[in-house]
């Protein structure tokens, strides 16, 4: 089948549609907490995280290490937090979620702060758990590109290899946010767009798929400023063979992510400054269909949103409804008649 023609109702290739292809079945994810830190929260880059991240570090649907607050489990830069924790048993507690009639597959997703910010021991141990339970189908590792040296290329290329002979996989998700290098330094990223290229090359070449993420609406960002970075991200050519031509490193997914004012983070305190205003959620669906317009019709689409943790959402409200974003965004697609990768140019 051909896959562009069928993404299971949708004007954009999820997910979803990506495992019914491949596995023939819906596979769930699970969000664990591996006890990391970040380098922009333990004082080697920064103490005060970007600009717009919680004290959950981003992890705030992962299942919880234990039954302690994350503000009072570690504070509000959490550079305190320590490893080794019991990743297993969250992988359990987070399966308990689901039933047999749902489904008995799942992705281990490594989300709380940087999850290759560790020692190669440690993180040889907490994949391989997730990668050892029958049931998981594979993991993602949500990372910063500055934050995959060559012992953490080496370990990710050694379980590639053994795992990917069980049928398994391994992605590693990269932050990107933005490209434009006024924007990174405005959010504290703390790596420059160089390291996000080396990054991508590197996973390319021991066959890592990538998935980058990018926010949409970043204070100072035009519309314009946002389609550049994903038609960025969406090309990947940031590789060069013998010959001096570029060679693509396309990703395997990108993920658009809403941006989020959470309480608690430093954005919040200029959004009530009123240093800047969050997008309408007509906006946001008219800027999220063009975007996919630009995305290579072969790239899976991981998320056209994001989940604002309620309890500490201020802005935007209507992000709360999640069901009427999509349900927007899916029926903006079908009035304009757009769909995924219609506008990329390259040859597909």
């Amino acid at each position: 089948m051909d896959q562009r023609a069928d993404w299971l109702g949708k004007p954009y290739y999820s997910l979803n549609a990506y495992f019914k292809y491949t596995y023939g079945e819906k596979i769930y994810k699970i969000a664990v907490d591996a006890g990391l830190t970040c380098p922009n929260r333990d004082g080697t880059l920064d103490h005060r995280g970007c600009i717009f991240c919680s004290a959950g570090g981003s992890g705030d649907f992962a299942v919880p290490i234990n039954d302690t607050p994350y503000a009072k489990q570690y504070g509000t830069n959490s550079a305190s937090r320590q490893n080794p924790v019991d990743v297993r048993r969250q992988i359990e507690r987070g399966m308990a979620k689901f039933n047999k009639s749902v489904g008995e597959r799942f992705v281990i997703y490594f989300q709380a702060y940087t999850n290759t910010y560790g020692s190669v021991d440690y993180l040889r141990e907490i994949w391989t758990a997730a990668l050892c339970e029958p049931s998981v189908a594979g993991i993602s590792i949500a990372t910063r590109p500055d934050c995959l040296g060559k012992e953490i290329l080496d370990l990710l290329a050694e379980l590639n290899c053994i795992y990917s002979a069980q049928g398994k996989f391994i992605w590693v998700e990269l932050g990107l946010q933005t490209m434009h290098e006024m924007t990174a330094q405005y959010i504290r990223r703390h790596y420059y767009l160089v390291e996000y290229e080396d990054a991508v090359r590197n996973l390319t070449k021991i066959n890592i798929p990538y998935i980058t993420h990018v926010i949409l609406g970043l204070p100072g960002e035009s519309r314009e400023m946002m389609l550049s970075t994903v038609r960025y991200v969406s090309a990947g050519n940031f590789a060069t063979c013998e010959s001096g031509e570029h060679v693509a490193c396309r990703p395997f997914g990108i993920k658009l992510q809403l941006l989020h004012v959470l309480m608690g983070t430093d954005l919040a305190k200029e959004y009530e400054e009123g240093v800047f205003e969050v997008l309408s959620m007509e906006d946001y669906i008219a800027l999220t269909a063009e975007c996919l317009r630009v995305i290579h019709p072969e790239i899976v689409v991981h998320r056209v949103t994001g989940d604002g943790p309620k309890h500490s959402l201020i802005a935007p409200e209507w992000s709360k409804n999640k069901k009427a974003v999509l349900n927007g965004l899916h029926k903006y697609m079908a009035e304009h008649d757009i769909r995924q990768g219609e506008a990329c140019r390259a040859r597909y």
